[in-house]
């Protein structure tokens, strides 16, 4: 089984360079102002400069309007837009038909309901996400990024019409519990690899790259 890994809320030159180094398949930088990890369209031109083309850049969006995916997308040079709002499906659609870029959309997991959520989304989106879903009494809870998991078991066995992702407290302890549990071969972590919110710990992503690494391995032999 191949896994591939994406870094999520990168936002300085040592933990881009972290993440190149270590073999990221996916890079995501973080267009939210609420969230720690926020670049602007300005910042990202400078973090994404080194990212190779065999690197997906990757911008996280929340419920953002038209003039803010363009600006970023054109500044980083994004190639997926990764939508962790409230997006309709129709919203996803009509992002991905105006841009012409790859559309995923982040769904929030508390329990086996959420995921049928994922449904609505076929056929208007490239790829899924699935995220924890925060708590209704957490205080200063972000779309995504709140170093929560959920139940991996929930996605054990499940098909979908879309390649997916598998987010939500991730970190380089637990990443090959949570593939061998969920099935997941393309996972994404933010919190998981940071020493405080919103600063990446490049020693922590290169951990979480090398057990990724080391589960590709393990599946070679």
């Amino acid at each position: 089984m191949t896994v591939r890994a994406k870094i999520c809320g990168i936002s300085d030159a040592p933990a881009m360079r972290a993440a190149i180094d270590g073999g990221a398949a996916f890079v995501g930088l973080v267009f939210f102002p609420p969230s720690p990890r926020n670049v602007t369209p300005e910042a990202a031109a400078t973090l994404a400069a080194p990212v190779p083309a065999g690197i997906v850049r990757v911008g996280l969006f929340v419920d953002a309007e038209d003039t803010l995916i363009d600006a970023a997308r054109a500044s980083a040079g994004l190639a997926m837009l990764q939508l962790h709002g409230s997006e309709s499906p129709a919203r996803c659609a009509a992002i991905r038909e105006r841009t012409g870029l790859a559309v995923m959309k982040a769904i929030k997991i508390a329990d086996a309901a959420d995921i049928d959520a994922a449904d609505a989304y076929t056929g208007h989106v490239d790829w899924l996400m699935f995220d924890a879903k925060a708590p209704a009494d957490m205080k200063g809870a972000l779309p995504g990024g709140n170093a929560l998991a959920f139940e991996w078991a929930l996605l054990a066995g499940r098909r979908f019409a879309h390649p997916w992702m598998l987010a939500g407290g991730l970190n380089p302890e637990n990443i090959a519990e949570a593939v061998r549990i969920s099935g997941a071969t393309t996972v994404d972590v933010s919190s998981g690899v940071e020493s405080v919110p919103g600063r990446k710990d490049p020693a922590r992503i290169a951990a979480f790259l090398d057990a990724v690494q080391r589960l590709r391995d393990t599946a070679r032999r």
